[in-house]
């Protein structure tokens, strides 16, 4: 295998997986846009297997899953499988923020990481334009007082930034003296957290996109109705800004493998999976498809089977579950780890105490993907400093709570060949059928899907629904949205909604203070505990350690 320092042209990624000059446009020597109905033209290719990669309750520096996924992808492919990893793209509030770069790491990266984990192909910026174009034409509409009137007070629609700036969470505009827009309150959230984000990770194509925009809410008339940007007139100027943000990314791993990446929807906020698009493309042109759920089986995971496999009737064969010793010893509670913080020396020390004290949260999230019908496979995945009586110990546990197998992943070190052990059990994993089903039915009201959500996967004894989500959820309900599947936004932390509460919490009451309608998107999201939609930059922020060198390198991104 070549090195990251000569990576394959994009034709040649393009080419391995039997694309034609008509299939793909390149963007650049090492990035290309697929064409759409790709789908339709490898439609007489089998099936891909569908796995999905998710992870226990994380600590703030993350547990490498992407990394898992990625070097899943590349051990696959050393087993003699066409095998394509899809991923969404990183925001830059993470990048900047506490966790860097989002293109992998070590010996299991994408390439180009520097454009991923940057601009790319301009994807989230065409997100934030169409996102505050309707932002500023509902303004304009109600200055102008065009019909249907707007309640400027019902307004639900919020400008979006793709960067940590928790000075514009709260705002008021319309300032001038000569205001061309309402004197409101108003705020702004991330671009990731946006529903037309939502909306390009779940749309089919671009008709659908237009349908998904035209039908997005973003307020009431002084009567109670609720107004659509299609009645704005905004939404085909938005799918104008959208036309090529839509088409899926084609880049490669480091070991020359194919990778899609494209949409980016936060994991404890939105629903936090890679586009729909991306995986029906991928699922034709390849033998299996690893694609990456934000955060724990409780966020990304839950959503990807809920929310996005509703979307187009995908199917998974198999959950991974990322699992680590340190994140394992965390969930002890004998450490005290902070986002923003460095992590605590005496966590990278041996302690089988620890470790078998927090072992409730691995047995936690295997039985949640066990509720999904799918086997699990625990990707056991190798720090530096775990010791081998640790490690052991993790796969112990994972067999003994349900795991279809525990392979030790060493992709981070080895790459590829540290993740064959792995590819191996899922593919042997992969050969039974899975009796996938979801959660909940969508004809359940959605006061019982939250509470179902919250008592049978977070450990909750009762939700504690605040006035004005009871209030909102009866609107959204008389309004003809009952059938919507639910989103939670939650800390990624906890299994609850509060972040200290470690292990596998329970008895606890779930507070939901919110309740949001993402009609565009195709769901409701209700937001718990004290999560925020433009969260802040840490005390040290990623971005002081970045810069750029005088032969034009950028240095500490990833």
């Amino acid at each position: 295998m070549s090195s990251l320092n000569d990576p394959w042209r994009i034709d040649a990624v393009a080419q391995s997986l039997g694309l034609g000059p008509d299939d793909y446009e390149p963007v650049g020597w090492h990035k290309a846009k697929l064409a759409l109905g790709l789908l339709e033209r490898f439609q007489s290719r089998p099936g891909a297997r569908y796995i999905d990669v998710s992870a226990i309750s994380p600590t703030p520096l993350g547990e490498g899953k992407t990394v898992t996924t990625i070097g899943l992808a590349m051990g696959l492919a050393r087993l003699g499988h066409r095998a394509i990893a899809t991923l969404r793209e990183p925001s830059l509030a993470p990048v900047f923020g506490i966790k860097g770069g989002g293109a992998g790491g070590g010996k299991a990266t994408l390439f180009p990481a520097d454009d991923i984990n940057l601009h790319f192909t301009g994807d989230i910026h065409a997100v934030t334009s169409a996102n505050n174009l309707l932002a500023a034409m509902i303004d304009n509409h109600i200055k102008r007082r065009k019909m249907p009137l707007i309640d400027p007070s019902s307004v639900t629609w919020r400008r979006v930034l793709d960067m940590n700036d928790k000075g514009l969470a709260h705002i008021v505009t319309g300032l001038d003296d000569v205001p061309q827009a309402p004197l409101r309150e108003t705020g702004f959230e991330l671009t990731a957290a946006s529903e037309v984000m939502a909306v390009l990770a779940l749309t089919t194509g671009l008709a659908d996109l237009r349908v998904r925009l035209g039908r997005i809410v973003v307020g009431r008339t002084p009567e109670g109705q609720f107004v659509t940007a299609e009645e704005l007139g905004a939404a085909g100027a938005m799918a104008a800004l959208l036309k090529d943000a839509i088409r899926p990314n084609l880049v490669q791993t480091c070991e020359h493998t194919p990778a899609i990446v494209h949409s980016g929807p936060f994991g404890n906020i939105a629903h936090g999976n890679s586009s729909v698009l991306a995986d029906l493309a991928a699922l034709r042109l390849a033998d299996f498809v690893v694609t990456e759920s934000g955060f724990g089986s409780d966020c990304g995971a839950e959503k990807f089977f809920d929310i996005k496999c509703r979307a187009r009737g995908l199917r998974p064969d198999v959950e991974v579950l990322v699992a680590t010793v340190r994140a394992l010893k965390m969930q002890s509670g004998r450490f005290n780890v902070r986002p923003g913080k460095p992590i605590p020396r005496e966590l990278f020390q041996e302690n089988v105490d620890a470790l078998q004290a927090g072992a409730c949260n691995l047995q936690a999230h295997l039985d949640i993907v066990r509720q999904f019908g799918l086997p699990t496979v625990v990707a056991v995945n190798r720090f530096p400093e775990d010791t081998e009586q640790e490690l052991e110990l993790v796969r112990r546990i994972a067999l003994e709570g349900g795991a279809a197998a525990a392979p030790i992943s060493d992709a981070f070190r080895r790459g590829g060949q540290g993740a064959t052990n792995l590819a191996s059990a899922v593919v042997e994993a992969a050969k039974g059928n899975s009796r996938f089903d979801f959660l909940y039915p969508l004809d359940m009201p959605l006061v019982e899907k939250i509470r179902t959500l919250a008592t049978r996967l977070y450990g909750a004894q009762e939700v504690e629904f605040q006035a004005p989500a009871r209030r909102q959820l009866e609107q959204f309900t008389q309004g003809g949205f009952a059938n919507l599947p639910v989103c939670i936004a939650k800390t990624q932390y906890s299994l609850s909604h509060d972040p200290t509460l470690l292990g596998r919490p329970t008895g606890f009451r779930f507070p939901i203070r919110d309740v949001r309608l993402a009609a565009g998107a195709g769901f409701v999201y209700a937001l718990a505990g004290e999560i925020q939609t433009m969260p802040g930059l840490p005390s040290v922020p990623a971005a002081c350690h970045i810069d750029l060198d005088p032969s034009g390198e950028i240095r500490g991104l990833s």
